[in-house]
């Protein structure tokens, strides 16, 4: 019954506006330090964002892969459909009430606590690949670490290379305006290539479960492509609620430090993405912002923002496990 055509189709739905929605929630952050600094126009920024975030999204699979056969092999679940419908509506339930809060949640979380929740309430904890959690887990843990450190390091970097030049500040931030339209190019299209390959995995996830595919390392390009333009158009549509918060709520933004948060983060997704992990691009970028507002002063980071960001960096996983085992149970019941 869960195998049927209805089934499916309401699987490449749900995985499509969870595109859509991560479109405007976390590709938001891509562009915010860009829109903050009137580095770009909004408009022109959300265009360029869309544009790069469904270029990245065609070009890289290696996250999908992880996403649909890392958590839990989708072959041997007999409620694998109903599980990643479960999943997809926790996770979309999550991001529209964190996107509605204007805090900066991650979507990855959601989707993997999400998977998690909807996996055990159905099959049990012997299910869950608890090899390939952690390594998911480890990823999204050291990511936001790393970010942080590195915008700290790559700000200082920055300084002493202009102190020393004594190029006045106001020329400083003036070549580096220039400079962050590149950057935020490079923060999109590494955005694309790691978040939107998360719907594609639960896509191919649900699509082996229901025997359409023989395994998880296969993603066909129509998954490819409606993921691609489903990011995009979210994208188009804009995230104004979180742009405030990543581009002038967590630190003061100038054009340097906009560009060198967007440089440190987009390496570190891009590296992630390589290696075929999934990361919160919304704490790497949060993370490389508030690393970069250290390095200038400490106290000039807002850390109350901060600490609400780092709560729901913990909360959202758990959280979305238990909304998804939830719908589970009650979808359950229904069908």
């Amino acid at each position: 019954m869960y195998t049927s055509l209805p089934f499916i189709i309401a699987v490449v739905a749900l995985a499509v506006f969870f595109d859509f929605i991560n479109g405007f929630h976390d590709t938001a952050n891509a562009i915010a330090t860009t829109v903050s600094t009137k580095a770009l126009p909004p408009r022109i920024a959300i265009i360029m964002a869309a544009v790069m975030n469904f270029v990245g999204a065609l070009t890289f699979t290696g996250v999908a892969k992880t996403i649909g056969g890392k958590i839990a092999d989708p072959a041997k679940l007999e409620y694998g459909v109903l599980i990643v419908i479960s999943a997809l509506l926790a996770a979309i339930l999550w991001n529209l009430i964190t996107w509605w809060y204007g805090i900066p949640s991650s979507s990855s979380h959601a989707l993997i606590g999400s998977v998690v929740g909807a996996v055990l309430v159905s099959s049990g904890s012997q299910q869950i690949n608890w090899g390939g959690f952690v390594e998911i887990f480890e990823a999204l843990i050291l990511s936001p670490i790393i970010a942080l450190v590195g915008g700290y390091v790559l700000m200082h970097l920055f300084y002493l290379l202009f102190r020393k030049v004594a190029t006045p500040p106001s020329k400083v931030n003036r070549r580096f305006r220039y400079f962050q339209i590149l950057t935020a190019a490079l923060q999109s299209f590494t955005h694309g290539t790691n978040d939107a390959q998360k719907a594609m995995g639960i896509i191919v996830f649900a699509l082996v479960a229901a025997d359409i595919l023989q395994d998880a390392n296969t993603i066909p390009f129509w998954v490819q492509l409606s993921c691609a333009m489903a990011m995009g158009l979210g994208t188009s549509v804009g995230g104004w609620k979180i742009i405030k918060t990543v581009g002038g709520k967590i630190t003061k933004i100038e054009p340097i430090n906009g560009a060198t948060a967007d440089l440190t983060s987009s390496s570190i997704i891009f590296t992630f993405t390589q290696l075929g992990l999934p990361v919160s691009s919304t704490h790497v970028i949060s993370s490389a912002i508030m690393g970069v507002g250290s390095a200038k002063r400490i106290k000039g980071v807002n850390w109350g923002v901060a600490k609400r960001i780092i709560i729901t960096w913990f909360i959202t996983l758990p959280i979305s496990a238990v909304i998804a085992a939830l719908i589970y149970y009650l979808l359950h019941l229904i069908f």
